[in-house]
């Protein structure tokens, strides 16, 4: 039985009349979101011109409130949609001023909650859309990711054509035009593994039958969606403030959001492992004698959803050994429970490695060596045309001080990724294993990734994104050991 948390330990109402935390990170993260979306679309050549020509965008104001608007501070849609925002942001603001001074809290998380909601979908969605939008009456390689949406397109197409691509190279497709050409090392592979586009090759159909046309954010755009939804769940019921802060984190988080409007894939990551999270039963939900056997399906869903995570890219195997003790929650409560704990591991575990299985081997049987050479070696700088030392990692020091003459150079990043991560996993593991909560195990593996990346040849600004969403879970998403407080209870001010 857990000791009893001090006073000193409990959470404290807030003060009479003071406005909530939650005002605060959502006024910090919406002035954020904003300035970060103007200075990428500022980057992007003719914008301007490109909005006020678009076949429906372009219809959306008269020709003099362009020409009022003119294109200097952006276009007009983006100052549109910013403009709204910060009205939705006011009210919020005064909304939770208000309920501070009332007991009105049910009525006022509702209200705060659809602000939210509203602001991600102005600062977020919109632009996604406007972007796909814009992409299609432009070049192909405009307005995009170059992975994330112009290569995971042309998979799809090698796929939907019965041809391997881990085999083809992209040198005929859009990707060829994208980038600096002495960067386009990914012309000769496809780094991400194959759920990305088998999964995505349905919506491709569909899109097709229906306006002639395709843009891989609309996949993006779903998942974010369903991620922002489920996620919200795994934060407890009676802490709505905390409920808030999480879909502001994640919503309008400052690098992932940005990755959503241009379409970088790490979200797709992310939302399956939401789903598989969110399919767990919760610890108490087990059965009460250890003995047991299980018969609810949600941990053979989990695992299915969480191999499919695993099937996308590997960032998602950093979070492999904390998602496995969960799915022995009810019979591990140390390291030493586990060796008893294997068998059920394997019963309940069994439909992750079905699925990671089902995926992958069939590309590993068609060509071993070209799955190994674009997934591993490319990103590892072991192959022949591979990626270059890159991002805000110790890689830097390495190139400032390794006696390199290149980005392309070879260096053993092998040995720090095994000297750091390796006796961080074993502690980690065991802490797991004490705190075997969905909680925990995001917040470790955003710590064990971030650890690994730090010291590999690449840390991208689009992993730290990745990396905040799961510390945002992770903290949210923590079972309080008190009661709440007044002030966060659910009839409460939130």
């Amino acid at each position: 039985m857990p000791a009893m948390s001090s006073a000193a330990d409990r959470p404290r109402p807030l003060a009479p009349g003071r406005p909530g935390w939650d005002a605060l990170l959502l006024a910090l993260l919406l002035v954020a979101r904003l300035r970060i979306n103007t200075l990428a679309e500022a980057t992007l050549f003719q914008h301007f011109e490109n909005v006020t020509a678009h076949s429906w965008l372009g219809r959306l104001l008269s020709d003099q409130a362009e020409a009022a608007f003119g294109p200097w501070f952006g276009d007009p849609i983006a100052l549109l949609l910013t403009a709204t925002s910060l009205a939705a942001l006011l009210i919020y603001l005064l909304v939770d001023l208000a309920a501070a001074d009332r007991k009105d809290g049910r009525r006022a998380y509702r209200t705060k909650l659809a602000l939210v909601w509203l602001i991600v979908a102005l600062t977020v969605l919109a632009p996604t859309v406007k972007l796909v939008l814009l992409r299609h009456e432009n070049l192909p390689h405009s307005y995009s990711h170059d992975g994330g949406v112009i290569q995971t397109e042309a998979a799809i197409d090698f796929f939907l054509a019965g041809r391997n691509p881990y085999v083809e190279d992209y040198r005929n497709t859009p990707m060829a035009e994208w980038g600096f050409p002495e960067f386009r090392t990914a012309l000769d592979h496809y780094p991400y593994l194959p759920w990305t586009f088998v999964f995505s090759a349905p919506f491709r159909l569909a899109s097709d039958a229906l306006w002639g046309w395709y843009d891989q954010r609309f996949v993006y755009l779903l998942l974010f969606v369903a991620g922002l939804v489920l996620a919200l769940r795994l934060a407890p019921a009676d802490r709505p403030r905390l409920r808030l802060g999480l879909l502001m984190a994640l919503g309008l988080n400052p690098i992932m959001a940005l990755d959503l409007i241009f379409g970088q894939n790490d979200l797709f990551v992310w939302a399956w492992i939401v789903l598989a999270l969110a399919l767990l039963p919760r610890p108490p939900r087990w059965p009460a004698d250890r003995r047991s056997p299980v018969t609810d399906r949600r941990p053979l869903l989990a695992a299915l959803a969480f191999g499919l995570a695993c099937a996308s890219k590997p960032t998602a195997w950093f979070m492999a050994p904390f998602f496995a003790l969960l799915l022995v929650a009810d019979r591990v409560s140390s390291l030493r429970d586990l060796p008893a704990a294997l068998p059920s591991l394997l019963r309940r575990g069994w439909p992750a490695l079905a699925a990671f299985a089902l995926l992958v081997l069939p590309y590993l049987l068609w060509n071993a060596d070209a799955f190994v050479d674009d997934v591993w070696r490319w990103a590892a700088g072991t192959t022949e045309t591979h990626y270059q030392i890159w991002g805000w990692g110790a890689s830097n020091f390495v190139l400032a001080f390794g006696g390199l003459t290149s980005r392309f150079d070879y260096w053993p990043f092998w040995i720090p990724e095994l000297l750091v991560s390796l006796p961080l996993l074993i502690w980690l593991v065991w802490r797991q294993a004490r705190h075997n909560h969905p909680a925990a195990a995001c917040w470790h593996h955003a710590l064990l990734l971030f650890a690994f990346l730090y010291v590999s040849r690449f840390l991208n600004e689009n992993y730290l994104g990745y990396i905040l969403a799961f510390l945002a879970l992770g903290y949210a998403a923590w079972p309080a050991m008190a009661a709440p407080a007044p002030a966060e209870a659910e009839g409460a001010a939130p």
